[in-house]
């Protein structure tokens, strides 16, 4: 458990310190992200970010789990 914890503490550090340029990353707005937007209604689906966020987060946990 502390070494999970310490490993998120240290994600969200560096997250943090890194988020300039982060942001500048397009995600969110891929190709493959489903946007329908109307008068009253907007309907937002990020299929493509969601897929790369799930590859991403596989790899972080699978990395966890060898040490």
């Amino acid at each position: 458990m502390q070494k999970i914890l310490i490993t998120i503490g240290i994600i969200i550090l560096l997250t943090g310190l890194f988020w300039p340029w982060l942001s500048k990353i397009p995600f969110g707005r891929l190709p493959g992200d489903i946007i329908i937007d109307k008068e009253t209604f907007k309907l937002y689906i990020p299929i493509t970010s969601m897929l790369i966020a799930s590859v991403i987060l596989t790899l972080i946990f699978w990395i966890i789990r060898k040490f």
